[in-house]
């Protein structure tokens, strides 16, 4: 049984990879087919934008397809930048642009200010060509500090800050990582969803 990753991203296929450690299906991604149209994340919550990728490649390939959407919302933010978190600092921003633009957008806040609470969300989407599609969310709660800590992980991870491993995410090892993170939480559950329900 093959099943398709709706993603390019090399940090969340290594990821994803390693949160299922191993199966007994064949994982393929988006590198493995030409031509793959493009996908608009046009949704306005996380779980549309899963669902309308994962749709989209389980279309293309005909193939069991999952795909996830996820960021980070920020309380004195009101949320933001939840599902713009990639290109918070503009469309193709690198991730240093957009940690610089989120403690640039916290610095009146101290660092013990309720406004500094975050928390990461995942929302990872399965669908298969033959009508069956579902969804599952994984939260991990957090602040974000004043300054980048720890040389692991992507995106905001060095920025997230974790009060029970008194650590951010970028600096847990990725064993500890995944054993916590949203990424994490939502992958196992679909895991689980393959083996059991779709009996692969």
């Amino acid at each position: 049984m093959k099943v398709v990753l709706a993603t390019k991203n090399l940090h969340k296929i290594k990821e994803i990879l390693e949160i299922w450690g191993e199966v007994s299906f064949q994982v393929l991604t988006l590198k493995d087919f030409e031509n793959f149209p493009s996908v608009e994340e046009n949704g306005s919550t996380f779980a549309e934008n899963a669902l309308k990728k994962a749709r989209a490649v389980a279309e293309f390939t005909q193939l069991i397809s999952i795909s996830d959407d996820s960021g980070i919302e920020v309380e004195g933010l009101q949320g933001f930048p939840g599902i713009y978190s990639a290109r918070y600092a503009g469309e193709g921003a690198s991730d240093e642009e957009n940690n610089q633009k989120l403690m640039q957008a916290l610095k009146d806040y101290p660092l013990n200010s309720p406004a500094r609470q975050a928390r990461f969300r995942c929302v990872a989407a399965l669908v298969d060509p033959q009508g069956f599609e579902m969804s599952t969310e994984g939260i991990v709660e957090g602040k974000i500090l004043e300054t980048p800590q720890g040389k692991e992980g992507f995106g905001y991870d060095p920025l997230f800050w974790r009060e029970k491993e008194q650590k951010t995410t970028a600096a847990l090892s990725a064993h500890e990582k995944h054993a916590i993170s949203h990424r994490g939480q939502a992958f196992r559950k679909i895991k689980e969803i393959l083996l059991n329900k779709l009996s692969i």
